[in-house]
């Protein structure tokens, strides 16, 4: 069992709730029949996602993942062995596209989040502590 952290610049600054549904909707689908679980976290300049699964489905999500163009300048921060997944609830769930109080170590002073500076350890700790207190599907 493997867990990958990225983040990425979000080139589409506007996004929808019919896009976000859109985007949630195939990585389902596909994280399912692959047996990836994981949690997405954007917002307009960043997205943040944490992956688990089988070294080979993460290393296969994450291929379609850096191809899509919604992405740029695709950053891994962790990808390494865990015991047990934390988001085995969910072939994905997200977070962030309204970030609100817990949220506060990812603002920056223009009001996104800035995962630049952050481990992939705090990464991770961040959205999971968002998913679960905003208990999303």
């Amino acid at each position: 069992m493997y867990r990958l952290v990225y983040y990425s610049r979000n080139s589409c600054p506007n996004l929808g709730h019919q896009e976000i549904d859109a985007i949630l909707r195939v990585s389902r689908r596909n994280n399912a029949a692959g047996g990836v679980t994981g949690a997405l976290m954007f917002d307009e300049g960043y997205f943040a996602q944490v992956l688990e699964g089988a070294q080979s489905a993460i290393e296969e999500t994450f291929e379609r993942i850096q191809m899509d163009p919604r992405h740029y300048d695709v950053q891994i921060v962790d990808f390494s062995p865990v015991s047990d997944r934390t988001f085995h609830h969910w072939a994905m769930t997200y977070t962030g596209a309204n970030l609100s109080a817990p949220a506060r170590k990812l603002i920056n002073a223009s009001g996104g989040f800035d995962p630049r500076s952050l481990s992939g350890q705090e990464i991770f700790l961040q959205v999971a502590s968002l998913v679960f207190a905003e208990g999303r599907p």
